[in-house]
This record gives C-alpha cells, structure tokens and sequence, in this order.
C-alpha cells in the first residue's frame, strides 16, 4: 500500500507538472502529435542504436569497477545493468538505485559490498564526467556569444572545479565512510548491538570502495565515462532534430541544454520517471541557447517519450535474461 501510494503521488506530481508546463509553454496536445508523427522510423532506430552503445558502456564501466575474482560476463552484467536502470528510472524518489546491488548479488554472486561500491563510483563518475561537459559547453558558448550573460563565465569555472572535486572524491570515496564509522566510535555507538553491526558494515563498504576507487580502475571508469555521456548527448540530439529542431541546434547547444534536463531528472523528488521535471530542465536549457519555448517543450516531451519506451524495453529484455540466468 505504502508503494502503491508513492506511485501515485509521483504520477500525480508528473501530471500537475506536465499541465502547467503546456499552459507555460503554450503548446496543445495536437502540436506534440503533430512533431510525433514527423518523427522517422530511421531516426528512432538511430537512437535506439545510440541507447544501446550507452548500456553497453555502462555496464563496462560496472565491471572494471568490480574486483576481478567476482566480474561477472558481460551479458550478465549487461541484463543486471538494463534491469537496475528501468527501476532507477521508474520509481519514485530514486528508490530503484538499490536493485543494482540486489540483482548483482541475486543474479552474480557479487558481494553487496562489491555492488554498492560500484554503484557509487560509477554515480561519481556520471556527475564529475557531466560537470566538466557541461562546464566546456558553457564556456564554449560563452565564447561564441550565445549565452550573453556575465553569469556563464563564473557558471563555466564553477563546473570545472567540481568536475575535478568529484572526481577526487570518486578516487577516496572510502574517507566519508570511514569518517563516519569514527564518528560512531567517538559517540561510543558502535558499542550498541545496531551499531556494531553498521560499524563492521561500513569497514566493509570503505574497503570496497577504496578498491574501487584504485587509481587503475577510475581512470579507466572516467575513461569509459566520457563516450558513455557523449552518447547520452548525442541520443538527445538526434531526437530533438527528429522532433522538429534545426539543423542550426548543434552538439554543443545539445550538451549545453540536455545537461539541464538531466539535472532536473536528478533531483530526488520528481515525478513519475522525472516526467515534468525533465521536460522543465529541457525548456530552460534549450531557451537558453535560443530555441522557441514552444518548440522545446515539444521536442522535450517526444524525446522523453522515446527515452521511456527504450528504457522499458531494455528493462524487460533486461529482466527476461536474467531469469533465464537464474534457471539454468
């Protein structure tokens, strides 16, 4: 009940979001038909092609940061990944997170610890690799004249330093654990039958990450890290074009503005699969770079769609394999 409940605040949250972007954007239901049915069966296939590329390097990118003796194959790793992303997307308040480390250790046999550490390395990476693209991208049009404000500059260095911060923090993101496994032992916590447990746990947890944090195995997760976000920016560019966009929308005005809708769709609280919040980052980061509001709502909301449709059917494949893994 208290699912089902959440479920539908959060289609409830998307909704009244997605009302209010039409009435600020000024668009009808028919106009988001009408770019849908401009959409080509090629240009989906082309970003459904892209998408792919995307799992694929995410699922890599898990696996390097996984210690050797418990990688598992790359298709099971790639179905867990597909799996774990649809529940992440889904479901409200970011709850689906968790399941990477349940499918793994379900599906793989890989330790929770080992699961958890990956997951948030990889979350790091994706924060740091996106900051510093959407820093360059800002900068760089900044330097064009695009975003006239005296506000890009400082945005531009700001993204830069936090690139390189969370970065730094993805290579030690054991500390944080460690300093708060201290804390319980100052407060003299770990003392407590709950707290000894947390305690043990969070050594655990500190020395996965600090394993997966080693310095060979996050430079080759950053290295992966960059096509994979590349990917994501081309995904969007491809779509937004195939909604009706102009060719004059090029990748760097793709990276700048999609950067906003993927920080939208990061905030914790959102609606059903960031819908709304996701189409509201897309409209504010398109009108930055000079696109009608119209027409990004428009483009948004179709690209979105498509997100989901592609998401769902690598979930469910996702899902199919690794039931099928599981019987044999």
């Amino acid at each position: 009940m208290r699912t089902f409940l959440r479920l539908l605040a959060s289609l409830a949250i998307a909704a009244g979001l997605l009302a209010l972007l039409f009435h600020w954007g000024d668009v009808s239901v028919a106009q988001v038909v009408e770019s849908w049915e401009a959409l080509r069966p090629e240009v989906w296939a082309s970003a459904l092609a892209v998408h792919f590329g995307i799992y694929l390097l995410r699922a890599l990118r898990f696996r390097v940061l996984l210690p050797p003796a418990s990688r598992p194959g790359l298709g099971a790793l790639l179905s867990v990944s597909s799996a774990h992303n649809l529940a992440a997307y889904v479901l409200p308040a970011k709850t689906g997170e968790g399941t990477l480390v349940l499918y793994l250790r379900q599906v793989c046999g890989v330790a929770a610890r080992e699961g958890l550490a990956s997951l948030v390395v990889s979350r790091l990476l994706d924060l740091a690799t996106l900051a510093f693209l959407l820093g360059a991208s800002t900068l760089l049009l900044a330097q064009r004249g695009v975003l006239a404000g005296s506000w890009s500059w400082p945005l531009g260095a700001a993204l830069g330093a936090a690139s390189v911060t969370l970065l730094v923090l993805a290579s030690r993101s054991d500390l944080l654990v460690r300093a708060l496994t201290s804390v319980m032992r100052l407060l003299r916590l770990d003392a407590t039958r709950l707290g000894g447990k947390l305690h043990a746990k969070g050594d655990e947890v500190a020395d996965a990450l600090r394993f997966a944090g080693r310095e060979g195995r996050l430079l080759r997760g950053a290295a992966l890290s960059l096509p994979l976000w590349l990917g994501v920016f081309a995904f969007y560019l491809i779509l937004a074009r195939g909604f009706g966009m102009g060719a004059e929308v090029g990748p760097i005005d793709a990276t700048f503005a999609s950067s906003w809708a993927v920080l939208a769709n990061l905030l914790p609280i959102n609606g059903f699969a960031g819908a709304g919040t996701q189409e509201a980052g897309w409209i504010v980061g398109f009108e930055l770079v000079g696109v009608e509001r119209a027409l990004a709502l428009s483009t948004g909301l179709g690209a979105h769609l498509v997100q989901l449709a592609n998401v769902v059917l690598f979930g469910v494949l996702g899902h199919a394999a690794m039931a099928l893994r599981k019987r044999v």
